[in-house]
């Protein structure tokens, strides 16, 4: 009697535990293909619906530029009328890529809350597709109105109409790429909600199974492991790599250990990241050309460089190297490269440091500004005046660093850091020609600046600055009149000072040097020329080897010898820029 009994249990056991491994597979293959399905819909419709959005964004860039050389083309002289024809025709057919993007990703959409299969917030998705429809539609209407306008205006040489089509045209689809990417924005948010609802299901598929296979057997058991770590790893893999990218970290990839749609997902997310760091390093690279602030202020047509000009008052910076052109001689020109680089970078650190802008470099010579709105008014001859300071430091270490740079022993003696710094009312603006604009000052504060940046020549100083810069300053630096000059192009004496050091960090034979120096140039105005040599030459031994003390010195030999007009000034002519 036990026998069947037992049998029957053994094999009712046999039977249950069949019966729960056959549920267990029919509910882990209803759950997986669920899951693959949603994976599937999810790499293959939502990335990719948003992969066209991305691209609708690059296609209308790429619109924008073929319009620009259409005018561009139109406006040379003598007019580009073939380049112009074929611009027209690439501008024109780029109409069929983007509305074949936004109506590939409206389709995608529209087969998502089709699909009834699968969760999805249908009624998000469909405001979506609405909000992708009136876009093009509008961009559409207003751009071709706008283009309609352009054409009789390049065609009839309305040049200035038409740069200002060409703003409005701009601003249209600046108004567009923001509606897309505001749409991107909810289209990857309604990813991100179906990775997240896929992840619940695939949670739900594995709880169902460890507590089936617990009943069932070791074998379930294993295949609960086997579905856990063939899906659950490289679903949280891409979520911490969707995390990442998200924090900003393009650095990194996800390993792609399967071929299903996980696989093809992983691969899709790599070559998005792969896109995003390409970007990036183009913003980079350009940043290296023009200064992250001028590009800021260009790009947001109502920021403070967006204007046609204005005038402000500036303070400018001129700086080179004396002897450079013949320490440069001889060396091959990839060594010429790497000097000039490495002596650049070094002279514009400071400059950068104390958030100057740096204009152009002009050869081996440097021009900057400091000014509103990228400094205080109040802050910009004070900065400018310590970037001086600093720059001097380093060009006294550069001194050291050129001969193994450049292969010599030693480096002439007057291979020395020259300086000028002026504060004035300039215009400033972006300025050049229809083809190329830049965005820079000018005025009589630069020509100024540059003067005085010669001037180190006359008196053998380092750094020389305008009174308004040195007044400005206030007791940021420590510095001396060294004279009063008129530069070549002005007819009123401008006094100009010399930027000793920072405030408080004078030595004591520099303090004796100020006070002898000022005395001199006092009795060399009023024409006591014994008493401005002693001085002078007391200002020397403080500090042998000063290059304004022994340029006045020398002065007032010849003055002695050859005394000044009784009209004479006390200014000092300049002949040369």
């Amino acid at each position: 009697m036990l026998r069947p009994t037992i049998r029957k249990r053994i094999l009712g056991i046999a039977l249950g535990l069949i019966f729960l491994m056959a549920i267990t597979s029919a509910l882990s293959t209803v759950m997986t293909r669920k899951i693959a399905h949603q994976l599937d819909e999810l790499s293959s419709k939502y990335v990719e619906a948003y992969g066209h959005l991305a691209r609708v964004n690059v296609r209308s860039l790429e619109q924008a530029l073929a319009l620009r050389r259409m005018a561009i083309a139109k406006m040379q002289m003598p007019p580009d009328n073939a380049g112009f024809a074929e611009r027209q025709k690439v501008y024109e057919g780029m109409w069929a890529d983007i509305d074949r993007e936004a109506q590939a990703a409206r389709a995608l959409i529209n087969a998502i809350i089709d699909d009834p299969s699968t969760e999805s917030d249908n009624a998000k998705l469909g405001r979506i597709d609405d909000r992708i429809e009136h876009v093009s539609s509008d961009l559409r209407r207003y751009l071709d109105d706008e283009y309609k306008r352009l054409l009789p205006l390049l065609e009839s040489g309305s040049f200035a109409e038409a740069r200002a089509s060409l703003i409005r045209t701009d601003a249209l689809r600046d108004e567009f790429n923001r509606k897309i990417d505001e749409i991107r924005a909810d289209m990857l948010a309604q990813v991100r909600a179906d990775a997240k609802i896929t992840m619940r299901d695939q949670n739900t598929a594995i709880i169902i199974s460890v507590i089936l296979t617990v009943l069932a057997s070791v074998v379930g058991l294993l295949f609960s492991i086997f579905v856990s770590v063939g899906i659950t790893r490289p679903v949280r893999r891409l979520l911490d790599g969707t995390r990442a990218v998200e924090a900003g970290r393009l650095d990194g990839s996800i390993d792609v250990t399967t071929r299903d749609e996980i696989g093809q997902l992983t691969t899709a997310f790599n070559k998005m990241v792969e896109q995003l760091r390409l970007k990036e390093e183009l913003r980079e690279t350009f940043g290296r050309y023009v200064d992250p602030r001028v590009v800021e202020g260009l790009i947001d047509r109502q920021g403070p460089t967006a204007g046609d000009g204005e005038r402000r008052v500036m303070t400018v910076l001129f700086c080179d190297m004396k002897g450079f052109t013949r320490l440069s001689e001889g060396m091959t020109p990839q060594g010429l490269v790497k000097v000039m680089n490495h002596y650049l970078s070094t002279m514009s650190g400071p400059i950068r440091s104390h958030r100057g802008i740096i204009d152009k470099y002009i050869g081996d010579a440097i021009m900057a500004y400091w000014g509103p709105p990228f400094t205080e008014h109040s802050e910009q001859a004070r900065l400018a005046c310590l970037a001086a300071v600093e720059m001097a430091n380093r060009g006294q270490a550069l001194r050291t660093e050129l001969p193994e740079l450049i292969g010599v022993r030693t480096v002439p003696s007057d291979c020395e850091v020259r300086i000028g710094i002026a504060t004035g009312e300039v215009l400033v603006g972006s300025i050049g020609s229809e083809f190329m604009m830049s965005y820079t000052v000018m005025g009589d504060a630069v020509n100024l600046a540059s003067r005085l940046e010669n001037a180190n020549k006359v008196y053998g100083s380092h750094s020389l600055a305008s009174e308004a810069a040195i007044m400005a300053a206030g007791d940021a630096v420590e510095s001396r009149e060294v004279d009063r000059i008129v530069v070549v192009g002005q007819t009123n004496p401008e006094a100009v000072f010399e930027i000793i050091g920072r405030a408080g960090e004078l030595t004591e034979p520099q303090l004796v040097l100020l006070a002898r120096y000022a005395e001199g140039l006092a009795a060399y105005r009023a024409r006591r020329w014994d008493e401005a040599r002693r001085a002078f030459q007391a200002a020397l031994e403080a500090v042998p080897g000063d290059g304004p003390s022994m340029a006045m010195a020398e002065r007032v030999e010849t003055f002695r010898a050859n005394p000044p007009p009784a009209d004479w000034d006390g200014a000092w002519r300049l002949d040369q820029k």
